[in-house]
């Protein structure tokens, strides 16, 4: 027993001692996290209408599967940098990936909506430890100069996510069963925990800091109340119970803030948006994050019930967002060196929130291949966004406060995408109150994707207050 453990300690300070000159090998294992979550994502969103008429719920209610995992993850990301730092991020990582699995089993063998809420909330924190201690351990093992590579790395199996996610959806909920979409991530899973095993370094804090209880308690049920009200006003046309619940969590939200200025180490710590690249990145990316929640939810129901395809023929549709996506790995790091941060976030912030408006002008005539196109390319921009976000945000972050940051970052990530999906579903549910529709038609949807692009569009004025010389180390200059 002692000899394998000494065995096994020593590759982990190999593999640690190596991070820095094999990134990308790093990279791709984080991604193999995100490809499961990201099969997950997109091939659910797929077989949501199959699912809602097995569980006899309308379409638009199935919004809550998506929102209850995104809750799920607003909730436990703020704890897993803590926890990272106190147990190990190689323990941690493992650990995550098996609950995300079990979660995934569940899912997979819930007889109606709300055991299968209950088995996307286990699902979901799973997934709120994995992704962030992953990209905690690729933020502390790659130099500044290297960690856009290192970013569009870590995107390339991650998008493929996205590309295989809606064909094999359709595939799924056509010939086999729809419960098929869960059970795929066990074996990806597995083969994640053992390479994790292998390859990636066992990180922890020399120091030990008090773990803020009462801060994951007060900024869960803020995130929780908040969520819910959002979930709650877009199924039953507002009412007493969301706004009871949207106040509940303004005040929570307060309390969160007052007692993290008062605890040594908070756990969401609120004065990392003092930092100027940071706040401004969490700002602007959060904003943004509304309209990359919302597009995934909208697309395939739109596709699928305004315009009357099948989930195959739906889903291959769909992939064009991930091709744009995976094509974007190339050229995001020379556009960044060529402009910087600040000039590619402004240009490319306002041709993504545009080409997402196009969408609001599709019908069934339109050739499906310009279809596929504009989603094409609107994925290519919106992949790029969060690329420069997600790199500039840690400019000027210190090393010491490198795990606060990160699970903050993540927190609010997943928050607004989150949100995303509660206003789209929202804002189709008040286009069809108003209009006195049971079923929701293609200009419901052209109403939602023009009301959330409206809303990305307000972060090109925070995308202007980067500085321009933002981010220099990591353009190489």
């Amino acid at each position: 027993m002692s000899v394998s453990l000494e065995s096994q300690n020593s590759t982990a300070e190999a593999a640690a001692s190596e991070g820095k000159s094999n990134f990308r090998i790093i990279a791709l294992i984080v991604a193999s996290a995100m490809l499961m979550e990201q099969l997950d994502a997109t091939i659910l969103a797929t077989a949501l209408p199959t699912m809602a008429r097995d569980f006899n719920v309308g379409a638009p209610s199935m919004s809550v599967a998506l929102t209850s995992y995104l809750l799920s993850l607003a909730i436990f990301i703020p704890a897993s940098g803590k926890i990272a730092d106190r147990f190990g991020t190689r323990t941690v990582f493992r650990f995550a990936i098996a609950i995300f699995i079990l979660g995934s089993v569940l899912c997979a063998q819930a007889p109606n909506l709300p055991c299968l809420v209950a088995a996307r909330l286990l699902q979901g924190a799973g997934g709120a430890m994995m992704l962030p201690v992953g990209r905690l351990v690729l933020i502390r093992s790659v130099e500044r100069k290297d960690l856009i590579a290192a970013m569009s790395w870590m995107l390339v199996p991650a998008l493929m996510g996205p590309i295989l996610g809606p064909p094999l959806g359709g595939l799924f909920v056509t010939y086999l069963d729809w419960r098929w979409i869960f059970y795929i991530n066990v074996p990806i899973g597995i083969l994640g925990m053992i390479f994790v095993s292998l390859y990636i370094g066992e990180y922890k804090s020399e120091t030990r800091e008090p773990f803020d209880f009462m801060g994951l308690i007060l900024s869960g049920i803020a995130l929780g109340a908040l969520l819910f009200s959002l979930e709650t006003a877009s199924n039953h046309e507002g009412g007493n119970l969301a706004l009871k619940l949207f106040v509940v969590g303004i005040v929570f939200g307060v309390a969160t803030i007052v007692h993290s200025r008062r605890h040594p180490a908070p756990m969401l710590d609120f004065s990392l948006l003092r930092i100027e690249s940071f706040g401004t990145s969490m700002i602007a990316g959060s904003i943004t994050r509304i309209t990359q929640g919302a597009h995934p939810f909208l697309l395939p129901l739109m596709l699928q019930i305004g315009f009357g395809l099948s989930a195959v023929a739906a889903g291959n549709m769909v992939l064009a967002t991930a091709l744009g996506a995976l094509a974007m790995k190339a050229f995001a790091p020379r556009i960044i060196r060529q402009f910087g941060f600040r000039m590619s976030l402004v240009v490319n912030g306002i041709f993504s929130a545009c080409s997402y408006a196009i969408c609001a002008f599709f019908t069934p005539d339109w050739p499906h291949w310009l279809i596929f196109i504009v989603l094409a390319m609107s994925g290519f921009s919106m992949s790029f966004q969060f690329t420069a976000y997600n790199t500039v945000a840690y400019d000027r972050v210190d090393a010491k406060r490198m795990s606060s940051a990160n699970s903050f970052y993540s927190t609010f990530q997943q928050l607004m995408l989150s949100v995303g999906v509660c206003v789209a579903a929202l804002i189709l549910h008040a286009s069809m109150n108003l209009h006195a529709r049971d079923v929701p038609v293609i200009s419901d949807f052209s109403t939602a994707f023009l009301v959330v692009t409206g809303i990305s569009l307000t972060a090109t004025f925070w995308n202007l207050r980067f500085a321009k010389n933002a981010g220099e180390q990591m353009r190489g200059k």
